[in-house]
């Protein structure tokens, strides 16, 4: 019998499994990852959550590189307050509403959006009326369903429209908070730009950043939890110093770039029967790090 004391319960169980491809299945499956940052990050998003209303209430903004786990916290902590009935019956509450910019940023889009994302009747067939109707709409919806927390992910899609509408768009941010008493929530790879490009929401919205990983305790506490989840048969040792450098030297520091490396290479490691992942593996899996993707994107435009 192999000895699996190096896997969680839920991770031995499938590793006793004989079948390969309900592992892997297990090893690409997305999952929260818990990390001391991150932890931080949704113990802020519980506490505007408690936040009572007043004139000027706390917002935050989550910032970090492109694929740095700002999506999966905001999601983490929204699942954690679904949608339920309320007492009535009549309704659903929703305590947290996340939304995602829209590409073409401006209001009207913008509550589109809100309503959609709520459920709102007939908002498809209403999809170009008046932005004054719809903005109604949308903050009454909002009352109604109790939106605690609003989270804007993408926020920096406000910049790739013209001037005109990043200055519509940060005075509705500005209009929201006011007006429902409620925090709101803003993630994006240039958020900071965005909202700093207002004095007034500069000072409403508290910085939280993401980081990029660094070769330290906290990495190899990560990748020796990570180890635990996958069903592997053979232990990896991924927190030695040996995977945590190389690591960090393919992604870059990236968060999610770590997850890529160590969830493709675990397939590979069943799939080929070693049952471990090692550095030679890292070389097999035809990873490209993010800077040479983004050369080699430059270096294939057309003029």
């Amino acid at each position: 019998m192999v000895n699996l004391d190096h896997l969680s319960d839920a991770a031995r169980q499938i590793a006793e499994s004989t079948d390969d491809e309900a592992r892997i299945e297990r090893i690409l499956a997305d999952r929260y990852i818990a990390y001391t940052r991150a932890n931080d990050a949704v113990a802020k998003l519980e506490w505007l959550l408690r936040s009572p209303k007043k004139m000027r209430m706390p917002n935050l903004l989550i910032v970090g590189p492109t694929n740095s786990g700002k999506t999966m916290i905001t999601e983490k902590f929204r699942r954690m307050h679904p949608p339920t009935m309320s007492l009535d019956g009549r309704a659903d509450i929703v305590p947290v509403l996340r939304v995602q910019m829209p590409s073409a940023a401006d209001p009207l889009r913008f509550y589109h959006v809100v309503l959609e994302s709520l459920g709102a009747p007939g908002v498809g067939a209403a999809k170009w009326q008046r932005l004054v109707q719809k903005e109604s709409q949308a903050i009454q919806l909002l009352r109604a369903t109790g939106v605690r927390v609003l989270i804007i992910d993408e926020i920096h899609n406000a910049l790739a429209g013209p001037t005109n509408k990043l200055s519509e768009m940060l005075n509705l941010l500005r209009y929201l908070g006011n007006e429902l008493q409620i925090p709101l929530v803003a993630v994006g790879v240039e958020a900071l730009q965005v909202i700093h490009s207002d004095d007034q929401l500069a000072n409403r919205f508290e910085p939280f950043p993401l980081p990029r990983w660094q070769d330290d305790d906290e990495l190899r506490s990560l990748l020796a939890a990570f180890e635990r989840a996958l069903p592997l048969r053979r232990p990896s040792g991924l927190a030695n110093s040996v995977m945590t450098r190389r690591l960090i030297a393919l992604s870059e520091g990236i968060l999610g770039e770590i997850v890529t490396l160590v969830v493709r290479a675990a397939e590979m490691a069943v799939r080929t029967g070693n049952e471990r992942i090692d550095v030679g593996l890292f070389e097999r899996i035809d990873f490209m790090p993010p800077s040479a993707r983004r050369a080699s994107a430059v270096a294939m435009r057309v003029d």
